[in-house]
């Protein structure tokens, strides 16, 4: 054995391996063959073997760590070795069963039934097997994820119940109806009347109102703890057992709210399926009103806590920008992630009185929206659907040279207040987004157009001119031509201050060059 200085160093491993090896060789060449079998000596066992218990720290845990490293690996040097490459097999995820209602009957009984009455008994069957997949994934949820991540003390007690919210009050209201439509299950397997059964139960489903509306801060919540090592180390284990089902925990929460939605499809077939005469008709109908109120009470619930959420998200840089319009939104109409024509990315809010303009920012690890510009009233919103190719973004130098900037899927907004005399041409992914935005912007215009019509005899139209100044610089006004709006509109005060920019602009001398213009055309704002 070779002994450790207190320094542990490993040089006298390496020069006795070295002999080792030199004295191995000389004996095989001066060896004559033998057919006497020799146990080879496995390679941990020489190499753990060297290291001589010693008291030295830093030594006793490299001889801890090489033992634990080539731990089980007894085979001769000579041995083939197994590829490492190719990892065990995983364990196939757990199916659910798919068993339709006519599979738990024989061919006798299936004839006792009509085609129609079959359909209904299948439709009702699947109500009732939703249920118990929905009781059987709440349970898993607390057990293999809630109760083990707090015992390891994963994430707080605090933390958990934002994430999770209240789900032992969901588990007994979704077994209350199973064992409801066990009990008007009959002999022969099938249910009467279920009408009156979902109408009494229904309304219990408005216990899901905090649940929902809490989801968004719980998402965000878990986003949040998924940078912790720990957790997504949890987690992955979680997703890789066979009991997943290859769903990862927010699949499970979210589930609730998915089923949710499924109620009136379930209940519509179940109308479908059912005769007029039949006394389940009129309790069905009444039932799918039920819960298209109940829905509809939790959307609302729900957007009210997602519009206040992103409110409470919003930094200013200066308190200029708190409209007081913000304290009276109440609903969140559109948001996400837009350009504007210098190609820098915000995220814009439509809330139902003010678009909020943002540029996303991280506080202390914490997502903010810092609020870019001023805030633009709904009430002053003016809009203008720009087609592909009349604007170029980007704002480089080489761009406005060539085509190849040429922007699509984009739009711009403006106020027709002249004291703020701002612009943004903001442009999108694709088509159906842009349509998207443009929908819930004229929807939103319009419906304080409507409002505004009722308080005064007359409004001003949200007509756009596409000569408008942009927030990074007008288009040059053509000296030969004046600038005119795009439609028409003689009595409109936008009508009179496009007249009144053209005749400044031929006012001017000819020479003026391109700064002179853009100074011009943000002058042009202010004339109103």
């Amino acid at each position: 054995m070779v002994a450790y200085d207190e320094l542990g160093s490993l040089a006298p491993i390496k020069r006795t391996l070295q002999v080792i090896d030199h004295q191995n060789q000389a004996g095989k060449e001066s060896e004559e063959p033998s057919t006497k079998r020799v146990r080879p000596l496995g390679r941990v066992t020489s190499l753990a073997n060297l290291i001589s218990p010693v008291k030295n720290g830093a030594v006793r845990r490299f001889g801890q760590t090489i033992q634990a490293s080539f731990r089980g690996d007894g085979k001769s040097p000579g041995a083939p070795q197994k590829p490492c490459g190719k990892a065990a097999a995983p364990t196939p995820p757990k199916r659910r069963n798919s068993t339709l209602w006519s599979e738990t009957l024989d061919v006798h009984q299936k004839g006792a039934f009509s085609t129609k009455e079959i359909k209904r008994q299948e439709a009702i069957f699947e109500l009732y097997r939703g249920e118990q997949d929905l009781i059987e994934d709440l349970q898993l949820a607390r057990k293999a994820y809630h109760d083990p991540m707090l015992k390891l003390s994963i994430m707080s007690e605090e933390e958990l119940t934002h994430i999770f919210g209240n789900l032992d009050a969901y588990i007994p209201l979704h077994e209350d109806l199973l064992a409801r439509l066990t009990e008007a299950t009959g002999p022969d397997g099938t249910v009467g009347r279920i009408g009156r059964i979902v109408v009494d139960w229904l309304p219990r489903l408005n216990a899901y109102k905090d649940y929902c509306s809490n989801q968004l801060a719980a998402k965000a919540l878990l986003d949040q703890k998924k940078q912790d090592p720990r957790v997504q180390d949890f987690l992955q284990r979680c997703l890789e057992s066979p009991f997943s089902r290859k769903l990862d925990l927010w699949s499970f929460l979210d589930i609730p709210r998915s089923r949710l939605v499924k109620y009136p499809l379930l209940l519509r077939e179940i109308l479908r399926h059912t005769a007029p005469e039949h006394p389940d008709a009129a309790s069905l109908e009444d039932a799918i009103s039920i819960m298209q109120g109940v829905l509809s009470d939790i959307n609302m619930k729900k957007g009210e806590s997602e519009c206040q959420y992103y409110i409470d998200k919003l930094e200013y840089l200066d308190d200029k920008q708190r409209d007081p319009l913000i304290q009276r939104c109440r609903s969140l109409l559109c948001h996400g992630e837009l350009r504007n024509k210098s190609g820098t990315k915000l995220h814009v809010f439509l809330f139902t009185e003010l678009l909020v303009l943002t540029r996303p920012v991280t506080r202390n690890e914490r997502q903010c929206f810092q609020v870019y510009r001023q805030p633009i009233p709904v009430q002053d919103l003016l809009l203008e659907d720009l087609q592909d190719g009349d604007v170029r973004m980007g704002g480089s130098f080489r761009g406005a040279f060539s085509n190849a900037d040429k922007a699509r899927n984009i739009f711009r907004v403006r106020s027709q207040d002249p004291s703020q005399a701002q612009s943004h041409t903001l442009q999108v992914n694709d088509v159906f987004h842009k349509q998207r935005w443009l929908s819930c912007l004229r929807g939103a215009v319009s419906v304080h157009s409507a409002s505004s019509a009722e308080r005064r005899p007359s409004s001003v139209p949200a007509v756009v001119h596409p000569e408008e100044t942009d927030e990074n610089c007008p288009r040059p006004v053509s000296r030969s031509a004046p600038c005119t709006p795009c439609s028409p509109t003689p009595k409109s005060p936008l009508s009179r201050s496009s007249s009144s920019c053209s005749t400044s602009s031929t006012s001017h001398k000819p020479k003026k060059d391109k700064r002179s213009l853009c100074s011009l055309g943000k002058r042009k704002e202010t004339m109103v």
